[in-house]
């Protein structure tokens, strides 16, 4: 990842830059599925496919777009239905409505995941779990955390991903 632009030594890269650069690096690393949840009067509720992106920490990058992580899931079989706690029973039936709506048993699927407006954090702004802190673009990883920057946040996740860590 660099740290500024090629005219410019100081100058930090903006959000933008950043997250196209990691693209570029995730080229051959396997994307994961992108979810939507549809429901009809006639057929029980179901997730469909949307896309695919890359899962990286808080951020799906897709090709064009990047959006902030939400419900992360595998598709499968409820299985049984004796369950103790009424939030393992409604795990379950996500996992089932993925599988009804299409995607394999097994295959991850992210629902709920809200687009970024990269360039509103470039201009200045925030969006998602990204921000402009101190002219640099920061991402917060966790609810509770405080911001980091995302040049080190994706590289530290890219090397994760690409088994380079």
């Amino acid at each position: 990842m660099t740290t500024s632009d090629p005219g410019s030594a100081t100058e930090p890269a903006s959000a933008a830059r950043l997250l196209d650069e990691a693209r570029r690096r995730l080229a051959d690393v396997p994307r994961e599925a992108l979810g939507r949840e549809k429901t009809s009067r006639w057929r029980a509720p179901r997730i469909v496919r949307a896309g695919s992106a890359w899962h990286v920490g808080v951020l799906l990058l897709a090709d064009d777009a990047t959006y902030a992580t939400a419900e992360v899931l595998r598709a499968a079989d409820p299985g049984r239905r004796g369950y103790t706690a009424a939030s393992a029973r409604a795990r379950a039936e996500r996992r089932a409505e993925a599988l009804r709506g299409g995607f394999a048993p097994g295959e991850v699927v992210h629902v709920g995941w809200t687009p970024v407006d990269v360039a509103a954090v470039d201009r200045g702004g925030s969006s998602g779990p990204l921000a402009l802190r101190d002219g640099a673009p920061c991402v917060r990883w966790s609810s509770a955390g405080g911001y980091m920057p995302l040049e080190a946040y994706l590289r530290e996740r890219l090397a994760l991903l690409r088994g380079e860590a």
